[in-house]
Parts: C-alpha cells; structure tokens; sequence
C-alpha cells in the first residue's frame, strides 16, 4: 500500500483486502456452504450477533417483553460472522445480503414472514404491536427520520471512521481525518437535537432511540473502536451523554446488549443464545 496508487481502469478481486475482516470480504453474494438454521419454540427466530445492529433488535424485544408483550418471546441464535455464518444455505435464503441481523416471525405457521435490516425489524415490531412508535403523526414522523438518519449516517461511523481507525492494516491520516469530522457532526447533530428533546421523537422513548443507542451510545461508552471516545472527545457532548446515560440503564437494554456475545473473561454475562428469560441468571 503506497501513496503513488493509480486505480485500474477495471477493478479485480486478485488479491487479499486486508484488515480484520479480509477472510469474509468477498464481492459476490450467495451461500457459500449449505447449513440449515436452527429453530426454537418461540414465535420469533432472531439470527443475529451482539453488533449494534444485532443490538438494536434484542434491545426492542426485550423491550417489548419488558412493556408486558408475551407474544414477543424470542429464540435468539448467534451467527459468528468471523466464522462465515452468514453465509451458509439457511442464513441466505433468510437474508440474501447476508448481514445480521434477520428475523423470522412465525406468528402465524401458515405464512412465517422473514425480515432483514434492521431498521426494517423495528418498524415490523413495532407495527405489529403498536408500540414503540407514536401514533401522533408528528411524533412518528419524526420517529421514523431518525430511524432513517441513523440507518444511513452509521455507515460514516462503522464502515469509515471505525474501519480506518480500528480495522484497516496501514493508519491513513487523510481516511481518519474524513471521517473524524464527519462523526464529530454527527455526534453535534444529536447533541443539539437532544438539547431540547428528552428522546429523539419528542416526549417519548421509541425505536428511533433504540436504533441511534447502540452505535453512538456504544462508541462513546467505549464499547467500540479502543480509544475512539478519547479521540473523538465524545465527553463534550453534554445533551446527547444525558440522554445517553438514561437509555444505557433501562433494564430492557441491560439485557438486550448481552445477547448473542460469546461470554468472555472480562464479560461473563454475555451470552451467545437467548431462548428464555432464565438465561439471564
């Protein structure tokens, strides 16, 4: 890797990407080995890994279980994306872009519905069962813009400012420094939205927080990407670490950040698979 790099007229795949992640980048889709998925008792079958986005639809079950929905119980089984998971037989026919997390409801045996990305797996939840999600039309609008804005900034987060500055295998001042400044924006975007609103759709908490907590709540925790809230100075955002602070000890999302993570020596209350609320203890 040099600076004198001229792109190719025609881009081929000859070569390793390199980063952590180089043995499962691929530019092809589809199953590369075939695996059947496992399947529980409960009506909703979560494949997914403890990734913000996994997270993101643990926290709203657990949520929904939390608020007194019992139809919302849930099998929750770990896809090790390092391991290639994601793209046995049975995980593509659920997701053919073969990312966590995806869901398969089978509410009504007759027509189990399957559902991927996860900004798509809240709003189906909370559709389905009328909650987490305002019924004012304000409110829910505005519910859904920070849904939708947190489904196309995280990218900036994750895949630019995390990838060149945890994953890559050479540091680029001029990638970290891009993507830097666009996260700082982001975290000031929140910071002075949160300045006025106690949650993000207004009044009330909804998916739109439960979308927007793992990714930017995790980073600043320290959760993600080793040094990245010392870098970034996260501590001065004010606003948005109140708000942080108040979805980060609600009891549903204690127990939903812990799903589908491998315990570890440091993290003994991890756990890979959820399949009752006994696996907590």
């Amino acid at each position: 890797m040099t600076t004198d790099y001229v792109p190719p007229k025609v881009w081929s795949w000859d070569k390793p990407s390199g980063g952590k992640f180089a043995s499962i980048n691929r530019p092809v889709s589809g199953p590369t080995h075939d695996a059947a998925l496992p399947l529980g008792e409960h009506p909703f079958q979560l494949y997914s890994l403890g990734t913000p986005n996994g997270a993101k639809v643990t926290i709203m079950l657990e949520e929904l279980l939390e608020a007194g929905h019992a139809a919302a119980e849930y099998d929750a089984w770990l896809i090790d994306i390092g391991e290639g998971d994601q793209f046995s037989s049975g995980f593509v026919a659920l997701n053919p872009n073969s990312k966590i997390p995806a869901l398969l409801d089978r509410s009504d045996p007759a027509a189990a519905q399957r559902i991927f990305e996860s900004g798509a797996i809240l709003l189906y939840l909370a559709e389905k069962f009328a909650a987490f999600l305002p019924a004012d039309p304000a409110a829910r609008t505005a519910a859904l813009s920070w849904l939708m804005w947190q489904m196309g900034s995280a990218p900036f987060l994750g895949g630019g400012f995390g990838h060149f500055y945890s994953y890559a295998p050479i540091k680029i001042e001029y990638a970290i420094d891009r993507y830097a400044m666009e996260v700082k924006r982001q975290y000031d975007v929140l910071d002075r939205h949160l300045a006025e609103h106690p949650f993000m759709a207004g009044d009330d908490y909804s998916i739109a927080d439960m979308a927007i907590f793992p990714w930017y709540g995790g980073v600043a925790e320290g959760a993600a990407y080793d040094g990245a809230a010392t870098f970034l100075a996260l501590a001065e955002y004010v606003h948005f670490n109140r708000w942080r602070k108040e979805v980060s000890a609600r009891p549903a999302v204690q127990r939903g950040r812990r799903v589908n993570r491998k315990p570890t020596e440091d993290n003994p209350d991890f756990i890979a698979e959820r399949h009752s609320a006994s696996d907590f203890d």
